[in-house]
């Protein structure tokens, strides 16, 4: 494994400078985080569609496997969109995953968005945006949303082991995760997609019922709709031609905007993706996918080598989204499953992961720049990036630079709001970076629910350092460095 150079040994933003160049890409980045009262970039407001979003900084959804079993918030949960709320950011995107209905969960503790559970969504709403307008004064220019998902392949609702629900059979993830070929069970029939969408659009109508201002359609990161984006070889009605692997999530869209007109939409697309890797020599290598030439089982992948990306099909996929009337887009890629390392870019991989095969700089860099030319496609459409949290220190830079560029209209926050969920707010007041707070990228927060345990910053957040769930982490890490 080839050591890379951590971010933290970086001192200044021109030694980070010099590296991109190492690497033959050009990132912009500032030498000074300006405040609001500066005339920050980041403190500037932007539409969604008719709402209007007080600044540039957005924190994404997660998934906190710390819900009760029947979808309603513990207090973990209800910390953490409390902290979603002090943040300073001003859009919260999704602010949690939550399923459409029980058994399409990703773990037994994932957040419910069933009527059953609308008491529990709205103490998370309300403790939100009460916390918002205790640190901030204002709620007028906070937007809040629900992501609603279904995890397809990934469903885990009862435990560690999964229940797949799929939208075609994957020759390489098939094999990885040791599925049956032949055993077609496991596949949605159309027919049965009927009872999805309505289950999508009831999702939506309780989101709005609660106060909820707009709904992301979730199609990223491997689960059931970004899957459906590439069932090139699924027959019937949903898959095969484009027309085929997008008919079910605009069936979804259509039918949300006719029971919620009032409702904004956005999307979190997984715009580009990669092979599926494995660990080989102690570094990630994708898997072998030569006999599968033209390679027909990735979304926005070159068919003549996966691991490469390819635009036509996601740009005809915007374009169509914001033709519909979707407010924003969410730009990510990839999968946390299959390739980390390029949808979660890190040194230290999870517990299911690999070393990375490339400086994770690069993954960073890749996100970035593919995010900046899909906006010159549509620089009337409006974007949220992904993948800034390994910046790290030289987060708060590249953000207001590319913001001040026009390389994307709001930076979306993951991992680094679990361990500094008020960076946002820090960088607008122009209080110092509190770097011992800064996430670097440990993947704890990934490592844990992997064997079973709430998602949450195990070495920087004192409610889960203190917990007897950080010592299981330590000693399965020990576990598997012992071989």
């Amino acid at each position: 494994m080839t050591p890379y150079r951590k971010v933290a040994q970086y001192k200044s933003t021109q030694a980070l400078a010099q590296r991109w160049k190492e690497l033959g890409v050009s990132i912009p980045m500032d030498d000074k985080i300006l405040s609001a009262s500066e005339d920050s970039p980041l403190a500037t407001p932007f539409q969604f569609g008719a709402l209007t979003v007080g600044n540039r900084w957005c924190i994404h959804p997660m998934e906190g496997w710390d819900a009760e079993t029947d979808g309603r918030p513990t207090l973990r949960t209800l910390t953490r969109w409390k902290n979603f709320g002090a943040s300073g950011a001003k859009l919260i995107w999704g602010g949690e995953a939550a399923a459409v209905q029980p058994d399409g969960r990703a773990n037994p503790n994932q957040t419910l968005a069933v009527g059953e559970n609308r008491e529990g969504l709205t103490a998370l709403l309300r403790a939100c945006k009460e916390t918002h307008f205790d640190h901030w004064g204002t709620r007028d220019d906070f937007v809040v949303g629900l992501q609603l998902t279904h995890s397809g392949r990934f469903c885990r609702p009862e435990g560690k082991a999964f229940r797949p629900r799929m939208a075609y059979r994957h020759p390489l993830l098939d094999a990885k995760y040791g599925l049956d070929s032949n055993d077609d069970s496991l596949l949605w029939k159309d027919h049965e997609l009927q009872g999805l969408k309505a289950n999508y659009i009831q999702a939506a109508q309780l989101a709005q019922a609660v106060g909820f201002q707009f709904v992301d359609i979730k199609c990223c990161h491997g689960y059931l709709l970004h899957e459906f984006l590439s069932a090139r070889s699924r027959r019937g009605g949903y898959g095969g031609d484009y027309e085929g692997r997008t008919r079910f999530l605009f069936e979804i869209l259509d039918g949300v905007q006719a029971a919620c007109p009032d409702l904004e939409l956005g999307v979190r697309l997984s715009f580009f993706d990669t092979s599926p890797y494995h660990r080989e020599e102690e570094e990630g290598r994708p898997m072998p996918f030569e006999d599968l030439l033209p390679y027909g089982h990735g979304f926005g992948v070159s068919e003549s080598n996966p691991t490469e990306p390819d635009l036509e099909e996601p740009r005809r996929l915007i374009g169509d989204l914001f033709n519909k009337g979707v407010a924003c887009v969410n730009l990510t890629c990839g999968s946390p499953y299959y390739s980390p390392h390029i949808q979660r870019p890190a040194i230290f991989p999870p517990s299911d992961g690999y070393p990375p095969p490339e400086d994770p700089l690069q993954g960073v860099a890749r996100q970035i720049s593919i995010a900046r030319d899909v906006k010159r496609f549509f620089p009337e459409g409006t974007f949220v990036g992904s993948g800034y949290s390994y910046l790290q220190d030289y987060l708060p830079h590249v953000a207001q630079a590319v913001v001040r560029e026009g390389w994307i209209d709001s930076v979306g926050l993951g991992r680094m709001v679990l361990s500094y969920p008020t960076l946002p707010g820090d960088c607008l007041t122009g209080k110092s970076v509190q770097r011992k707070q800064i996430c670097r990228t440990f993947s704890d927060c990934t490592t844990g629910p992997r064997i079973g345990l709430a998602s949450g910053c195990y070495p920087l957040d004192d409610l889960y350092k203190t917990s007897s769930d950080h010592q299981v982490i330590k000693d399965y890490k020990a576990a598997q460095k012992n071989g």
